[in-house]
């Protein structure tokens, strides 16, 4: 057996702050050989972001809350319990509709972590988008993640 066990207990892990909701790394990709990654998102009510690629693939798990998913064209209501499967590179975005919603996010590779991570560091919480909107695509633009005209 290769590896090594990895333990991210009840209220631990690294919280990255996005514009749709703290993600918090329960399992990085140093901890499962660069194969997926393990995310807790807890999210704000809030209309959806942009649209956007990324080059990772991810499912979302509801674990609390009600979340509206846009993805490949399509609208998905989804409440706890409930399940999705992006592809990588499918068009998306999402909403909590209840007054928060907690996510557990899985993405393969290593990128999703790394773009967070990036993204937390490079761009000021709380800033009007006027302002961070430079660093924001200098940071999407590194991370291969585009943005799409709402619609798309």
């Amino acid at each position: 057996m290769t590896g090594k066990i990895h333990l991210t207990g009840p209220g631990a892990g690294v919280p990255l702050a996005m514009p749709d909701g703290v993600h918090t790394v329960k399992a990085g990709a140093e901890h499962t050989g660069g194969v997926y990654e393990v995310f807790e998102v807890e999210a704000p009510r809030a209309p959806a972001g942009p649209p956007h690629r990324s080059p990772w693939a991810g499912t979302m798990y509801v674990v609390e809350g009600d979340v509206t998913v846009h993805a490949g064209g399509e609208v998905h209501d989804l409440g706890p319990g409930a399940a999705i499967t992006i592809p990588a590179r499918c068009p998306f975005t999402f909403e909590v509709t209840s007054k928060a919603a907690r996510v557990l996010a899985i993405t393969t590779g290593d990128g999703a972590g790394r773009f967070f991570a990036d993204f937390a560091a490079t761009v000021p919480a709380g800033r009007p988008i006027e302002e961070v909107l430079p660093a924001v695509l200098e940071v999407i633009r590194r991370h291969g993640v585009s943005l799409l005209e709402p619609g798309s």
